[in-house]
């Protein structure tokens, strides 16, 4: 049977289109349960039980299927994502409006549909003949869709009576709109709140803290006083930023004081771009990420960003006087130069919450439900939940979702989501950093893997077609010790007039992965392989990663190489591109290269390959620190670990030999030389990668901390700043420069990604190129598979597709690039952290040399060069007296009773684990040398803080 819509469309030019869709309405979609006779079996895909064997129900004890409107998929996928949840029935006009209103939750339920043990069954009712509905005259979506939910539910039911008489199977229908579960009831369809149907299975009592609870009035607090200011509807917001009243941003929290934040003004405006706001009625129930419209504040509310560190650790507490104590604390006299534009969120534009990892902060108050969360993210505030298993989830990781923030309370309500483990775990702690980061890391599903080659697989003559032999040649590859994932390899060889020809090859990863497949899109979706400390989440399946595309040693494997002619003061003569087959002869460590290139008695064809690849490095890094390229540091660190208990044992900073240098000037070289290929050849569309200059007052810090020994940094341009850190030297304080240089990191911008399309600055500041891109890690990093299918096209070894030249989808996929390398950069440090924490937790407690990275107004951050470890020593500590601190942001400096301290100054410091709060165990530092009294602590007293205090304060709250 064939209906037609038809509905009118605004063309681009400004007229109007009229447009009619067919739609097709069939009998033969079946209903989703096995042996039902009327449909005979014409379901496909995943089916419900025949019997459904789901918890008891008080409510109703017959077995039945739950048919949930769209709110409840929306607001309550935790509940249905529990194993206590079976046999659910997804209607088409149900998914798709939550597909319309939010893609994650659009992923969640495709993935719990197709997971067989769940028996959940997606029924197509818009296509039904019988369970179609027209929109009728007057009836706006909304409605029309709620009675379309409601047809199928009375379908259902009466359908399932004509399978068995017997057997009285149900369908219940779960909604939490109060007229349409009503309407329902009218209509005769068993019809219950999300929450009824939990609290009736009596079984699983576990589930009901899994409830979101949603309305609003029913959570507030009861002191009932008011504290925030309403938000303003979205019309109002909308009018308001469209006339310049209001400004729309991105609300970013600080980690560093729980009553400040930045709102970053979205569009092209250089005046305003960073809001700042202060206080709680400012931030006014805004949380990290979200889009808001803020209000300027008159000029002479404006206040500078507060320099006092400041977290928000109270047990339970409601008490706005004391934050309002806080908060003056933040306001202290500041010269004009320092104000920044100042505002208060008047709205919420778009919530970007997503569930959060911490722990439970149990309540003082005996049988008491409701407890407070503590978010490991230091930028979202604690969020009230309740939950009748707080004795069980105390010490232990969970995962909590927010539901709503009304304005009476002090802290936004949630609900239960997940038990991760044991806090400290490493299992647990992991699983936390790649949630709270956001990394992609479950197990690739069988649809990606579907993609990959069968084995055994060997190179074929179909493989062979627009492809070089290259494996006579002598290509070696040079990594780090236990690297599997061999991106590239090299080679160097005396031609007959005389010239070096050198050749980066690249594993050929687009080749295995075709354009648009599963497996193609799994990857974009991860953009990069993370490298966690003991831990590898890859980008692609381990098949292609660490075999068929790592150029692993005497075995044949396609490439992409990038060889060039070039003269021995390794000037660029020709560039030619082309997809080959390789057969690395050697797969070295940095070491073992460095050793040959050293060795006196080795001079076989792979040494002699490398030694004039070093010496052609060496001229090319040269040319270009001399055009201005940034030499920068930052402490790495490497850990050694136990073979069996994977503790780390040792931690020291990474040695770089001239190796490292040799491979990154060589891939420095492919990466430019592709970039202007897919330019020249592809000018709209070329994925590139650039890093701009940072604003002068980014430098602000670096300049006066030279200032302060006597040292002058200049920063108009990149060379004149490498001249200078050059310049920058030190005789009687040789590690000068090299803080200078970490120093100088900090202040650097972002590298991104972008299309060229999209943009006309293509300068990358930290290389002094021109123009630059990301060619040679495809195995690892998204942005090198587009770039290899740009070339191929380029140079004729492949087709194009409709998205390789489209700049939009191309300037999307470069925004989620940059996200998530931003993320597994953050994820690594994070990693590092954790491990370094395990580190000092066997150690105990030592004392060691740090200088001084930043002053603050009651701190000092310093770094550790031994182990390239970073900490803040503070000089407040509650319930001790408080010294003289007198901070002067200029110089800057930061006077503690007699002793004055400048960025650079030497001290010394004990490290040891503080484990008072489980959450954020952190490595503690205090000051050791200059002695000052009351402050310092002698080297040799003893710590009297026990390392496991929680283990007693256990103990005294089980007294």
């Amino acid at each position: 049977m064939l209906k037609s819509k038809t509905f009118l469309k605004k063309t681009r030019a400004g007229g109007v289109m009229k447009i009619v869709r067919e739609h097709y309405l069939r009998d033969d979609i079946g209903c989703g349960a096995p042996g039902c006779a009327a449909c005979g079996g014409a379901h496909e895909g995943p089916v419900l039980e025949p019997q459904p064997l789901d918890p008891a129900s008080s409510l109703c004890p017959q077995p039945h299927y739950l048919l949930p409107d769209t709110n409840v998929l929306l607001h309550q996928i935790d509940v249905l994502e529990d194993p206590a949840i079976r046999n659910v029935i997804v209607l088409q006009t149900v998914l798709q409006e939550v597909r319309n209103r939010s893609a994650p939750v659009y992923k969640r339920i495709r993935d719990v549909t197709n997971n067989l043990e769940k028996h959940f069954y997606t029924f197509t009712n818009e296509h039904h003949r019988e369970t179609y509905v027209e929109q009728n005259q007057g009836e706006n979506s909304n409605d029309r869709n709620d009675r379309a939910i409601r047809v199928a539910a009375k379908w259902y039911n009466e359908h399932l009576k004509k399978m068995s008489a017997e057997n009285q199977l149900q369908v219940i229908f779960i909604t939490n709109d109060k007229k349409n579960k009503e309407k329902a009831i009218e209509e005769g369809i068993p019809a219950f709140t999300c929450e009824e149907y939990v609290k009736s299975l009596t079984a699983n009592p576990e589930l009901i803290d899994r409830l979101a609870c949603l309305s609003e009035e029913g959570n507030e607090i009861e002191s009932g006083k008011i504290i925030f200011l309403e938000h303003l509807p979205l019309s109002k917001l909308q009018q308001g930023i469209k006339s310049g009243t209001y400004l729309q941003g991105t609300f970013r929290a600080s980690r560093e004081n729980y009553l400040e934040a930045t709102v970053w003004v979205h569009g092209d405006t250089e005046e305003n771009k960073e809001i700042i706001l202060q206080g709680l009625k400012n931030l006014n129930r805004a949380i990290h990420e979200d889009i808001v419209a803020v209000e300027l504040l008159p000029k002479n509310q404006w206040v500078a960003p507060s320099s006092v560190v400041l977290h928000d650790e109270g047990q339970n507490e409601d008490d706005v006087e004391k934050e309002e104590e806080r908060e003056r604390i933040l306001k202290t006299v500041v010269n004009e130069k320092m104000l920044k534009p100042t505002g208060r969120v008047v709205g919420i534009i778009k919530r970007n919450w997503r569930p959060y990892c911490g722990m439970l902060s149990k309540s003082d108050i005996k049988e008491s439900r409701r407890h407070l969360f503590t978010p490991a993210d230091k930028r979202i505030p604690r969020i009230r939940i309740e939950t009748r298993q707080a004795s069980t989830l105390e010490g232990q990781r969970i995962i909590v979702a927010i539901d709503g923030w009304p304005r009476n309370s002090r802290y936004p309500n949630g609900h239960f989501v997940k038990n991760l483990g044991e806090v400290g775990d490493k299992e647990t702690e992991t699983e936390v950093l790649l949630l709270e980061h956001d990394v992609p890391h479950q197990p690739f599903s069988q649809a990606v893997l579907s993609f990959l080659p069968k084995m055994p697989w060997s190179i074929t003559e179909k493989d062979m077609k627009n492809r070089e032999d290259l494996r006579h040649l002598c290509v070696c590859s040079v990594d780090p010790p236990g690297c599997t994932d061999i991106d590239d390899a090299l080679h160097c060889r005396e031609l007959e007039n005389g010239n070096l020809e050198v050749g980066v090859h690249i594993a050929d990863v687009s080749h295995f992965i075709r354009p648009g497949n599963a497996l193609d899109q799994e990857s974009a979706r991860r953009g990069t392989t993370v490298y966690l400390c003991e831990k590898r989440i890859d980008m692609v399946p381990e098949l292609l990663s660490s075999n068929l595309c790592s150029l692993r040693c005497n075995v044949d494997r396609l490439a992409f190489s990038c060889i060039w002619e070039m003269n021995h003061n390794a000037e660029i003569l020709k560039t030619r591109f082309t997809k080959s087959a390789i057969n690395s002869k050697a797969s070295l460590t940095y070491a073992e290269a460095q050793m040959r290139i050293d060795s006196t008695s080795m001079n076989d064809d792979i040494t002699v390959s490398l030694r004039g690849l070093n010496k052609l490095a060496k001229i090319l890094k040269k040319r270009r620190i001399e055009k201005g390229a940034l030499t920068l540091s930052s402490p790495e660190v490497r850990f050694h670990m136990d073979s069996e208990t994977h503790d780390p044992i040792d931690l020291q900073t990474k040695e770089l030999r001239e190796t490292n240098s040799m491979v990154e000037e060589f891939m420095l070289l492919a990466n430019i030389s592709v970039a202007k290929k897919i330019h020249e050849e592809f000018s709209e569309h070329a994925l590139l990668r650039k890093h701009p200059a940072p604003p002068p007052s980014n430098y602000e810090i670096l300049v006066k901390a030279a200032k302060s020994k006597n040292l002058e940094i200049k920063t108009d341009t990149a060379k004149s700043l490498a001249d200078s850190l050059d310049r920058a030297d030190s005789p009687t304080f040789p590690y000068l420069n090299t803080l200078l240089r970490i120093l100088a990191t900090r202040c650097m911008m972002q590298a991104v990604y972008f299309c060229s399309g999209m943009d006309n600055d293509f300068h990358h500041y930290g290389l002094a190129s021109p123009i630059y891109t990301h060619f040679t890690s495809p195995i690892r990093r998204y942005a090198d598979i587009i770039v290899h299918r740009l070339l191929a096209v380029a140079i004729g070894a492949d087709c194009t597709y409709p998205e390789l030249t489209d700049k939009h989808k191309l300037a999307d996929l470069c925004k989620n690039l940059n996200f998530r390398h931003k993320m597994a950069q953050y994820a690594q440090r994070a990693s590092v952290a954790f491990h370094t924490q395990l580190f000092f937790k066997s150690k105990g407690i030592v004392s060691e040399e740090a200088y001084i990275l930043f002053v603050r107004k009651n701190a000092i951050v310093v770094l550790i060069p031994k182990y390239g470890l970073e900490g803040t020593v503070f000089f407040e500590e509650k319930d001790k007296p408080q010294p003289r601190l007198t901070y002067d942001d200029e110089i800057p400096s930061l006077k503690i009773e007699d002793t004055v301290f400048h960025i650079f100054d030497k001290v010394k410091v004990k490290i040891m684990l503080d484990s008072t709060n489980l959450q954020h165990q952190k490595i503690r530092m205090s000051l050791v040398e200059p002695q000052i009294p009351g402050i310092s602590i002698p080297t040799d007293a003893s710590s009297n803080m026990d390392i496991n205090e929680p283990e007693s304060k256990k103990k005294r709250l089980e007294k």
